[in-house]
């Protein structure tokens, strides 16, 4: 029986080197977590280039919802052709309608420009009304996996509805749970169902140095940043959800 595979996001060099060390087998690669994760920087991308484990990085050129203009879809199939000149193992997309289906029309013309690269489906799935017929979609557009919490804010929340919906995967796709997932919750979430892969922040807070960044609204009181620890621990609780089951 195989371990689950852990995916943890992060939007910093600090943070990747510390989901790496942590024992993460994939990196969601992202700059702006505390907005749903944009489009990560030149930068971080070259600091990703070299990683030993794949990298997957998001591409969403702004914050707010996930419908996407001519403009919009012109920058992400640009960033689409920078990751995969930067070497890197996939992309992370989605797109929506105003009513909150999936945008069927755009995500074809992303998914074609990210042939060769892996792909994964972020949470503009969970704003959709019908989970069965848009998990149809990401079928027929050839996504790897769909990243969802089951509509709810947290997976551990959502986990009777993913469980269904991995369930009606029937293996033609990845249903992997995200948000509020770590060492703690992940029990919950493998009480409804075996799932092959999870995604998480495996984030700490930390007080914000400055009052006056603050002060100007450059800040908040708190920065989180990707703990080595809480990815060791998420991993440790993980294997041991396999250990039981194999006992």
């Amino acid at each position: 029986m195989t371990r689950p595979l852990l995916e943890v996001c992060v939007d910093t060099a600090a943070g990747f080197d510390a989901a790496v060390a942590g024992g993460a087998d994939r990196i969601e690669l992202c700059s702006a977590l505390d907005l749903g994760g944009l489009t990560p920087t030149p930068g971080l991308i070259a600091h990703a280039r070299t990683s030993p484990i794949p990298v997957y990085a998001m591409i969403r050129p702004r914050s707010g919802d996930f419908v996407f203009d001519a403009h919009d879809v012109s920058s992400m199939r640009d960033d689409i052709q920078a990751m995969r000149d930067a070497g890197l193992a996939g992309v992370v997309l989605g797109a929506s309608l105003p009513d909150g289906q999936l945008d069927h029309a755009t995500l074809e013309i992303l998914c074609t420009a990210a042939r060769g690269l892996g792909t994964t489906l972020h949470r503009a799935f969970d704003l959709v009304p019908d989970f069965d017929a848009a998990l149809e979609i990401a079928v027929d557009l050839g996504f790897e996996r769909v990243l969802t919490s089951g509509g709810a804010l947290t997976a551990p929340a959502g986990a009777e509805i993913i469980a269904r919906m991995q369930a009606r995967a029937q293996q033609r796709i990845v249903v992997m749970p995200g948000s509020g997932v770590n060492a703690t919750t992940v029990s919950e979430l493998f009480a409804h169902a075996r799932f092959a892969e999870v995604h998480a922040s495996c984030a700490r807070s930390t007080p914000t140095q400055g009052d006056a960044a603050q002060r100007l609204g450059f800040a908040q009181s708190e920065r989180r940043y990707t703990s080595s620890d809480e990815v060791r621990k998420l991993r440790s609780a993980l294997d041991g959800i396999v250990s039981s089951e194999l006992a």
